[in-house]
């Protein structure tokens, strides 16, 4: 099941950038949502942690071109993502399925599609709160596009993607032809 947002054109938000820099820095960003659960796909739980994701994005200044559900598994969820990331240059987040239940696979899932893992987005996730040790969420990318796993909770997924939303938004550009150059502190001290 997919909901697909229209293209809208990118907005920069008068607070700050995607990219946790000053408001006029850099274009906005692009974003999909993906909720991992059985029960969303059924229609017998809401998703509540897919539109918490899509608040979070839109707050901090990114376009949510698309959300998206698939059933728990790592076929579903390595198909799916597959899917959105055909072609995309942006910054894919799930939701969902990153714990030690029996069908929670969405870590395995994610790892049959990354081209490379970017561990410390995931370490930097779970460092968040004492729960997080409990997150078998990975981060990487799959083309051009960088995908993060988060928990299923709504303050869970919030809480993950806040403590790297200041970061993502400089590898996303980086992931295209390196258009975004490495940040400098400024000059070394003599």
């Amino acid at each position: 099941m997919t909901t697909t947002r229209p293209e809208t054109p990118p907005h920069r938000s008068h607070h700050s950038s995607p990219h946790g820099g000053a408001a006029g820095a850099a274009p906005a960003m692009t974003a999909k949502v993906l909720t991992v659960s059985d029960g969303v796909v059924a229609g017998t739980r809401s998703d509540a942690s897919g539109a918490a994701l899509e608040q979070c994005l839109e707050a901090a200044g990114w376009t949510v071109a698309e959300r998206a559900v698939a059933a728990d598994g790592t076929e579903s969820v390595a198909a799916e993502l597959r899917r959105l990331a055909a072609g995309f240059n942006g910054l894919i987040v799930t939701t969902g399925g990153t714990g030690f239940g029996p069908r929670d696979l969405t870590p395995e899932g994610t790892r049959t599609v990354l081209d490379r893992e970017a561990p410390g987005l995931a370490e930097a996730m779970r460092l968040v709160n004492p729960l997080g040790r409990l997150s078998r969420g990975v981060a990487g990318t799959c083309g051009q596009a960088l995908i993060l796993n988060t928990p299923g909770s709504s303050s869970g997924c919030v809480e993950t993607l806040e403590a790297v939303i200041d970061v993502v938004g400089h590898a996303v550009r980086l992931l295209v032809d390196n258009y975004d150059p490495h940040p400098h502190p400024g000059p070394a001290p003599r």
